[in-house]
């Protein structure tokens, strides 16, 4: 009997793909064509360097895998630096900007292809990044975030074609963000932003409320942000020492004393000043 059975095998699989591709090959097929080969043997040796393969080239887009998910994203890191090393080095006035995911996923295999939802996925993180950036799923979060020196930002669930929503994070590195304004203003094209950024999701959590009024007892003059304390403390043993009400007596004098103070303060220093 034949052994029909499909082979599968876990790794990590990266998508690479040239962004606003057809506008590049409107604008100039030649020239297109051509970056598009020289930035295909960069992407090539890096591959090889960090223990991958290529699997695919499909029209502008590229496929690796790699047994190793941090050598992965190491590879993806090192493709958008050399990218835009490159760019700096030859300016045009629309350079070529690839966006890559990567995924940690079951794959099936055919000879030297890989197919199933390993590759659609990492896919279609690749159509989640800014152009420059580079997206990694969960999984491939999971087993590097605290084995490189890199940020994550957490994007959290974002809708993919045909495939169920999952988490996914941008990575982060250097001073820039992943993003067009890397590229089009002519400055610096380094491919990422926010130092060392929080690996953690990019949406503020509300402050708590002791660090909203510890915010706001520091803005305020200390001998106020002083009398407020001592009336909230008086407060306080009145409520849970007492059931009769008494704080009421000690707060109005301190509150008198304090505003009075503010203003006899003030007076002197704004009567007696001579003008010049």
């Amino acid at each position: 009997m034949t052994d029909d059975k499909v082979k599968r095998r876990l790794t990590t699989v990266l998508c690479a793909d040239v962004y606003g591709y057809s506008r590049l090959m409107e604008a100039d097929e030649a020239g297109t064509l051509e970056t598009l080969r020289r930035y295909r043997t960069a992407i090539a040796r890096l591959v090889e360097r960090h223990d991958g393969r290529i699997v695919n080239t499909w029209g502008d887009a590229v496929i690796a895998e790699f047994a190793s998910v941090v050598e992965a994203v190491q590879c993806a890191v090192e493709i958008q630096q050399e990218i835009s090393s490159q760019a700096a080095d030859t300016p045009q006035a629309n350079p070529m900007r690839f966006r890559i995911g990567i995924n940690l996923g079951d794959v099936m295999v055919d000879g030297t292809d890989i197919y199933g939802d390993g590759v659609n996925i990492a896919s279609r993180l690749q159509e989640l990044a800014e152009p420059g950036g580079v997206v990694i799923s969960s999984s491939v979060y999971d087993q590097v975030h605290n084995k490189l020196s890199v940020g994550f930002d957490c994007l959290g669930q974002r809708p993919m074609k045909n495939i169920a929503p999952l988490t996914s994070y941008r990575l982060t590195l250097g001073s820039q963000v992943a993003g067009p304004a890397s590229y089009a203003s002519g400055e610096s094209a380094a491919p990422f932003e926010r130092a060392h950024a929080p690996r953690m999701n990019d949406r503020r959590a509300p402050s708590p409320p002791t660090n909203v009024v510890s915010d706001w007892l520091a803005r305020v003059p200390r001998p106020v942000a002083a009398a407020l304390t001592v009336c909230a403390f008086l407060i306080l043993i009145n409520l849970f020492t007492s059931h009769k009400i008494w704080f009421h007596w000690p707060v109005a004098a301190i509150l008198f004393g304090v505003v009075l103070r503010m203003v006899l303060g003030q007076r002197p220093e704004t009567d007696s000043r001579p003008e010049r």
